[in-house]
């Protein structure tokens, strides 16, 4: 049966209202205003809400704000008087899942009310519907020859089938959701969904709740029971990215759950179980974290069961031509361009670039070359990238002097070749300047 909270300051209203429903075969219950709808929600679960706009007190707009906090508050359909275009704008911004003036026919209203309901039901289906598809079109394997890559994908394949935590290690932009969604395909659990949460994104407040799910009335905003994504990642994998940035709190009921299966929601006190596989990964030095008190060693432990560390992008340059030309084709495909190939000093020049934002910079940087490119092929110039960041001597390791000599040249190069305007950008003054590019060698 359908749960239906009507909420409308007139009474006469109301009463109809929940008499014609309640004949419909749905279960009514009526508030005269946002306040007493508010104590309604807290106390009993709702499907859906019938809402008036203009009520005294709390009006409909200022609870639709406070239900937005809550991703498992019911399916709002807006019911007015007051048919204007900036109501039903507003209304629509703050999550009304549609909207009809009064006086309206009982049968349409009915027809609403069963498509809202349908709508809040299959939305955690639907979002796990288009991360399905995201990794359906997306590559499952790292791409690559370079010896790092091939034992990372050796290793994979014989990690992948178990359901041993997988840890993730590298810089931002190197590739941990890659790995872990090839360790996802490569395991028993892979006809179950692989879930994603990026823990630097929350507040600490916030991230509990999503992890581990709450009960109803655990906190104000908290309307509904919340299903956690262990729960929804049940008989699946949960990928749990930038782990490094947990609440240190929180590390202790993480750890508890590897340990047992078992989890409670917030504001809970039933103890749950579920069989879920964890993969994380951070870009932060663990150990560092743990001798700061940051990090839990334990928790470290129970995950560093398995770990793969994956290498910048600069420390196996032979990726990137290959890398390159997969991304070439991706964009090229996508925005409908005649585009197969990069003249050689485009490939020179992807070959010794620094690279700082790792494989994530690459394909940025060939996504905005096919954008702009309007030759045959990708030249040097199509490329946002300069050899003044080039590694010097292909060093993995530049010297002192080195990065020195080239921020010199990328400040001068936007400066217009004028010195005077460089040495103000450089924070010295022309003399200082004039020294450091006669000891290196430039303009003489």
């Amino acid at each position: 049966m359908i749960n239906i909270l009507v909420v409308d300051d007139e009474e006469p209203f109301r009463r109809l209202l929940k008499k014609e429903l309640t004949r419909k075969g749905y279960s009514v219950e009526v508030a005269s205003d946002g306040s007493e709808a508010l104590r309604l929600l807290r106390d009993r679960s709702f499907d859906v809400i019938l809402l008036d706009v203009v009520m005294p007190g709390v009006d409909g707009v200022s609870l639709m704000k406070k239900l937005k906090e809550d991703s498992g508050a019911p399916a709002i359909v807006v019911l007015t008087g007051k048919a204007t275009v900036e109501t039903a704008v507003e209304a629509m911004k703050n999550g009304a899942f549609d909207y009809l003036t009064k006086p309206y026919k009982l049968d349409e209203l009915v027809i609403v009310v069963d498509r809202a309901y349908e709508f809040s039901r299959l939305s955690v289906k639907t979002r796990l519907l288009e991360q399905e598809l995201v990794r359906q079109e997306a590559p499952f394997e790292f791409i690559g020859k370079s010896r790092q890559v091939q034992e990372i994908l050796a290793l994979i394949q014989k990690v992948g089938p178990t359901d041993s935590p997988v840890f993730i290690q590298g810089e931002s932009g190197t590739g941990k959701e890659l790995v872990a969604n090839t360790v996802w395909h490569y395991s028993k659990r892979k006809d179950a969904p692989i879930i994603a949460l990026n823990c630097a994104a929350l507040s600490e407040n916030l991230i509990e709740s999503e992890i581990f799910g709450h009960e109803k009335g655990a906190f104000t905003s908290a309307f509904q029971t919340k299903h956690g994504l262990v729960e929804v990642a049940d008989k699946g994998t949960l990928f749990l990215d930038e782990i490094g940035e947990m609440p240190i709190g929180l590390q202790a009921k993480l750890l508890r759950f590897l340990d047992s299966g078992e989890f409670r929601r917030v504001g809970g006190n039933k103890n749950l179980r579920v069989d879920v596989r964890v993969i994380a990964a951070t870009n932060k030095d663990l150990s560092a974290a743990i001798k700061t008190g940051g990090f839990r060693e334990d928790l470290y432990y129970r995950l560093n069961v398995i770990n793969i560390a994956i290498p910048p992008l600069r420390e196996r340059r032979e990726d990137i031509d290959e890398l390159a030309r997969h991304f070439l084709a991706k964009y090229a495909k996508k925005l409908s361009k005649p585009l197969a190939d990069f003249t050689a000093e485009a490939l020179e020049l992807l070959s010794v670039y620094r690279w700082p934002g790792n494989v994530r910079e690459l394909e940025n940087v060939i996504e905005r070359a096919v954008i702009i490119c309007e030759a045959g092929a990708i030249g040097a110039e199509d490329l946002s990238i300069s050899s003044y960041d080039a590694v010097a001597d292909m060093s993995v390791n530049p010297s002192l002097e080195e990065m020195e000599k080239n921020y010199i040249l990328r400040v001068l190069k936007e400066a217009g070749g004028n010195q005077s305007k460089a040495s103000q950008l450089l924070g010295i003054d022309r003399k200082t300047l004039y020294l450091k590019l006669k000891k290196y060698g430039i303009g003489s």
